[in-house]
C-alpha cells in the first residue's frame, strides 16, 4: 500500500510555484533538507500551515513524553488510520528514538501482544480507546498514572490527537510517499 490514493487529490506545490509567503515558512525545512510532500501539500494553505507547524513542533520535538513513547502512540495512531504516509515517516523516527524492527512490526498487533511491558501496553490501549471511542478509560488512565505525571498524560492524548488528524488529512489528501522513505517496514509489509 503506498497510499489509499494513487495519486494526490492536492498535489505538492514545487518550489517553483512557492509564493513569498510559503518561501519563509519553508526558509527552516529547506535549510534542514526536509521539505517533505506533507509540506509542500500544506503550502496551498499558509496561514493553516503556519498554525498547525506551531502545535506540530510542540508534540514532535516539545513534548514531556519520552520520544520511544511518543513514537509508540503514533506509529499505532497511524496504523490504526492505515496511513501509510504517516506510518513510514514515524518508523524511520521511532528506530532513531530507540526502538527495535520488531516493536515496529509488533504495534499492528497491538497492545494484547505478549512481548509488551505493561507501560507500553498501556500506551498502546490509551490508543486504541481514543481511536476507536475518543476516550480513554479510566482503568487505562489509572495505569499511565504510575509511569506519568499530568503534563505527560495530557501530552499523550494531544500527540494521539494531532496524528489521527494528521493521518486523515494525509489519507485524504493523497500525500504519496517521499522518495528518500524506506518501505521495508511500510504498512504493506508489517
Amino acid at each position: 500500500m503506498s497510499t489509499r490514493l494513487s495519486t494526490p487529490r492536492v498535489p505538492p506545490l514545487e518550489k517553483e510555484n512557492w509564493d513569498e509567503q510559503v518561501q519563509k515558512i519553508f526558509r527552516p525545512m529547506v535549510g534542514a533538507g526536509t521539505v517533505y510532500n506533507i509540506f509542500k501539500t500544506m503550502a496551498h494553505h499558509p496561514d493553516l500551515f503556519r498554525r498547525w507547524l506551531v502545535f506540530a513542533n510542540h508534540v514532535l520535538f516539545k513534548s514531556t513524553v519520552p520520544a520511544r513513547e511518543r513514537e509508540l502512540v503514533i506509529l499505532r495512531i497511524g496504523y490504526l488510520c492505515q496511513a501509510n504516509y504517516e506510518w513510514t515517516q514515524h518508523v524511520k523516527i521511532g528506530l532513531d528514538a530507540g526502538m527495535s524492527k520488531d516493536e515496529v512490526r509488533r504495534i499492528a498487533q497491538g497492545p494484547d501482544a505478549p512481548e509488551w511491558s505493561e507501560q507500553d501496553r498501556l500506551l498502546l490501549k490509551a490508543t486504541d480507546e481514543l481511536h476507536a471511542d475518543a476516550f480513554v478509560s479510566d482503568a487505562t488512565w489509572q495505569g499511565l498514572g504510575a509511569y506519568y505525571n499530568t503534563q505527560q498524560l495530557m501530552d499523550i492524548v494531544f500527540a494521539i490527537g494531532q496524528y489521527n488528524l494528521v493521518s486523515m488529512a494525509l489519507n485524504t489528501l493523497g500525500v504519496q510517499l517521499d522518495s528518500e522513505l524506506d518501505t521495508e517496514l511500510s504498512l504493506e509489509n508489517v
